[in-house]
């Protein structure tokens, strides 16, 4: 421990006396690891910030039907787009098929128009009209005021509960409860305001409007394509429901077992599963890129080690001459190329930081500092500092002490 002390002390001596010649043989660790840690920052911040957004939207143990899937090429698409839309028969008859597993099916509608209240008017206002189930699911809510009763949308009442940032910018710092608003050119009455979610990528989840679905219908019109979800007995369930429910839409649309479904299924855990496809082929390549430059800095790490080697030849010859052994030598020549690759690990994790949070900042882009990228920066640079040190240490270990001491 002591020699290890002694040749770190050595090598920080070494990095003080030649700030220039340090700064610029660990750049390329220190490029390296500011980018791998801002990288790893950001893409733990999206893994996040995307979960936490699906899993507010869908529900943690929630799933629905639509009338497409996800489409990855051009044939799906083409393919899916003669798909009939979603009714009110197929939420029926999910409903029906599985009374096991499944606790609740509602039926949604999105569409988009116009609300005013007063002189203040806001344009595309995302509308939804929800069926008397809908307060299974504890994606729709009511911070203020209170829920839409079942009866209220039975009986299509002009009702109507608003998102955070809808309330605030037609009401500011007034109460909108029991305010009339008019939704396109009909009145409704708001009786709840529903709770913060925030934005994704700079765009608000806080602008809608939830109305009772027949009073949609009346206004957007029967035909449209609508939304089933789906809530299982228990979040152990959402296997078997889902399979249930594939089985009562194929049977309702009267598919053949050779037919592909014609509709689309969506958990929050096939949807992550969907981001997680298409972007850790991404954040491979980005990662892939960076190393590089570790590699690169290891060279130049090797290539100073071997300068300093020829620089102090007579020293490694007298001490070697006074009885320092082969790993004594390749001992001190590793610890000085350790400590001055884990130098330039340390700043760059500093920097990386630093440039995610500036990014973050700037941009809509969220950041996540983990511990673990911290050990893993470091614990590289270690490790390049260690196996592009191995040769120069082998090489000053093997000269001989008595040509060593005639150099000059």
């Amino acid at each position: 421990m002591n020699q290890f002390l002694e040749s770190a002390g050595i090598a920080i001596q070494a990095i003080w006396s030649n700030k220039l010649r340090s700064f610029l043989t660990v750049l390329g660790n220190i490029v390296a690891v500011t980018s791998i840690i801002a990288v790893v920052t950001l893409i733990q911040g999206m893994n996040v910030y995307v979960t936490n957004a699906i899993v507010t939207d869908v529900g943690a143990d929630n799933f629905t039907i639509q009338r497409n899937p996800v489409v990855r090429t051009a044939a799906d698409e083409e393919r899916v787009r003669s798909n009939p839309p979603i009714t009110e028969d197929d939420a029926d008859a999910v409903r029906e098929f599985s009374d096991e597993h499944i606790l609740a099916v509602a039926i949604q509608g999105n569409s988009g128009t116009r609300i005013t209240y007063r002189n203040q008017t806001l344009d595309r206002v995302r509308i939804q009209g929800v069926s008397r189930e809908y307060i299974f699911f504890s994606t729709f809510d009511a911070e203020r005021g209170r829920p839409i009763s079942p009866t209220e949308v039975d009986r299509h009442r002009p009702v109507a509960i608003l998102g955070y940032d809808t309330a605030e910018q037609l009401f500011g710092a007034a109460d909108p409860i029991d305010k009339t608003i008019r939704i396109g050119n009909t009145r409704f009455r708001v009786v709840g305001v529903s709770e913060k979610k925030g934005s994704i990528f700079g765009q608000s989840q806080d602008e809608f409007a939830v109305i009772p679905i027949g009073m949609f219908r009346k206004m957007f019109g029967s035909r449209m394509s609508l939304q089933i979800l789906v809530k299982p007995r228990s979040p152990d369930l959402v296997a078997e429901a889902m399979d249930d429910a594939t089985v009562a839409m194929r049977i309702e649309r009267r598919l053949r077992p050779a037919e592909p479904d014609n509709f689309g299924m969506f958990s929050s855990d096939s949807l992550l599963n969907l981001y997680y496809t298409f972007t850790s082929g991404i954040f491979a390549v980005l990662i892939g890129v960076v190393a590089l430059s570790l590699v690169v800095g290891g060279i130049v790490i090797m290539n100073i080690m071997l300068m300093v080697v020829s620089e102090r030849t007579r020293e490694i010859g007298l001490r070697k001459a006074l009885g320092a052994k082969r790993r004594d030598i390749i001992w001190q020549i590793l610890t000085e190329s350790v400590t001055l690759s884990t130098f330039g690990g340390l700043v760059g994790v500093g920097l990386g930081f630093l440039l995610a949070i500036i990014i973050s900042s700037a941009t809509p882009l969220p950041a996540s500092i983990q511990f673990w990228s911290v050990l893993i920066g470091v614990g590289i640079t270690a490790m390049v500092g260690l196996f592009f040190g191995m040769y120069p240490a082998m090489r000053a270990a093997s000269l001989d002490p008595i040509e060593a001491l005639r150099r000059e």
